[in-house]
């Protein structure tokens, strides 16, 4: 058996079982070395009918509407979030929800930019529902405060000489202690 791995490229012999992919795809109109898989689908076609002549209108309504649409595609993050971090006062929950409070107000007072790169037909609708997102999503947010005890709801977390509310019943087991 020789050794091919000291010799020159030019001396090296051809084996039945190898090949070479390095010049099988710029041959040019030759078929290739390797045969296509059965389940690819050709579509350069698609690409170039899109990147040629493609409506660029329907294009960009698109692109505004995803833009419009994205503080509604987080809110189930947020829920999933929110629903995680848990009722209890922990340095996780207090992080998830002074993000889950961050995101939306930050992207309120950066709404020139947003605005911007919404264009089309219907971009009072594109702006509305973006608005409405992140007002759904600081919504969120404060539902979570609430479930957690942080927003002052109660008389007494006003006012200094009102007693806090006392539990009337207690509930353990399935067994009332009173």
């Amino acid at each position: 058996m020789s050794n091919t791995a000291g010799k020159g490229a030019g001396s090296r012999q051809q084996r039945r079982w190898a090949i070479d992919l390095r010049n099988a795809r710029s041959r040019g109109n030759q078929v290739s070395l390797l045969a296509t898989p059965a389940s690819l689908i050709d579509r350069t076609a698609d690409f170039q009918l899109e990147a040629g002549g493609g409506d660029q209108a329907a294009l960009v309504e698109k692109r505004s509407w995803d833009v419009a649409l994205g503080p509604i595609k987080q809110g189930p993050m947020n829920f999933l979030f929110s629903w995680m971090a848990g009722n209890t006062i922990s340095i996780y929950s207090i992080i998830i929800v002074v993000m889950m409070f961050w995101r939306p107000v930050q992207s309120l007072i950066q709404y020139q930019s947003v605005f911007r790169m919404i264009e089309g037909r219907s971009s009072i609708l594109q702006k509305l529902a973006w608005v409405l997102g992140n007002l759904a999503l600081l919504g969120i947010a404060l539902y979570k405060c609430n479930s957690m005890g942080l927003l002052p709801t109660y008389e007494s977390d006003w006012l200094a000489f009102i007693e806090p509310m006392k539990r009337q019943e207690y509930m353990g087991g399935g067994l009332s202690f009173q």
